[in-house]
């Protein structure tokens, strides 16, 4: 289709992000049971845990067993978030293919999250990606409240830039530009990646909505539009926003997928397994999965074993 891209690959956030916005800590061996379900689905790229203080994010405690227990499959990425120095060099012991950093585009944001100011977060960069590059391992970058604080209202596209050509000089090779609060709109999302690929390449960035205002998939359609390929997903809608009532968490990668595939453009990653891991999750929350695309399919497959009695 005109102006859409040929191919687009999905990271998937959903055991960290989606997992660590839930209210419940799963233990590590259903954790490691959906990272293996969606390496088997096709998807190439896992963030699989994170490297917090478990003090203060209980649900991505045993990240380290979990990536060590994982049976890898060729080709994947299995990638980790990892806040400062030491929870690199835990990373680094589990044996992440990747890891990633975040702050904002909001000064409030970032010190009503992580205490410090957004030139603090890069001091604590620096150390890490040094450490990360003798070690060979690849550093993405995660910029939160592009459009959007809940705290500061709008975000100037200019400061989004900014903060995104930090991170690209300090060695991110790759920048994930997050709707933390699910307000943006095709228009206000679309002029902001516009004018932060004006100083960054635009194969250097990813995007992450939430879905809280059911924009996330028209937003990432404008997103190709513009030239993107790359773009985060939850499985099953996992996770949520603690900063806005209501917020329905991450995209879904099954409605991501469901909508690629409808417009013909490859991902390598096959909707039906996806769905299965989807299921999976939702079944060890104990609630259904936020995926639309998931319910309604999940709902033909019953009709069809019903009329096959």
């Amino acid at each position: 289709m005109s102006g859409l891209p040929a191919r687009v690959r999905l990271v998937e956030v959903g055991p960290r992000d989606g997992l660590q916005n839930e209210p419940c800590a799963l233990p590590a061996a259903t954790r490691v049971t959906l990272v293996e379900k969606l390496a088997a689905a096709g998807i190439d790229y896992i963030e699989a845990g994170s490297f917090v203080s478990p003090r203060w994010v209980p649900q991505m405690a045993e990240s380290l067993e979990v990536l060590q227990q994982l049976r890898r499959s060729p080709g994947v990425t299995y990638a980790a978030l990892t806040p400062n120095l030491r929870g690199l060099e835990s990373a680094l012991e589990a044996g992440a293919d990747e890891v990633a950093v975040f702050t904002a585009a909001s000064e409030t944001f970032v010190q009503r999250n992580i205490n410090c100011s957004i030139d603090e977060s890069f001091a604590r960069f620096v150390p890490l990606l040094e450490r990360a590059r003798s070690a060979g391992v690849p550093v993405r970058g995660y910029v939160s409240t592009v459009v959007a604080c809940p705290y500061e209202g709008p975000i100037a596209a200019t400061q989004v830039a900014d903060v995104a050509v930090r991170l690209r000089d300090l060695g991110c090779r790759e920048i994930s530009l997050g709707d933390t609060i699910g307000v943006g709109t095709p228009a206000t999302t679309r002029k902001m990646l516009e004018a932060v690929a004006q100083r960054v390449p635009m194969q250097q960035l990813a995007v992450h909505f939430h879905d809280t205002y059911g924009q996330a998939l028209a937003n990432i359609y404008a997103c190709m539009q513009a030239g993107v390929t790359v773009i985060d997903s939850a499985i099953a809608g996992l996770g949520g926003c603690p900063y806005a009532d209501g917020a329905s968490g991450n995209v879904a990668t099954e409605d991501v997928l469901y909508m690629l595939d409808g417009l013909g453009i490859a991902t390598g990653i096959r909707l039906d397994a996806a769905i299965d891991a989807g299921q999976y999750i939702a079944n060890q929350l104990g609630r259904p999965g936020r995926s639309r695309a998931a319910q309604a399919i999940l709902h033909a497959r019953q009709r069809a074993r019903d009329a096959a009695k």
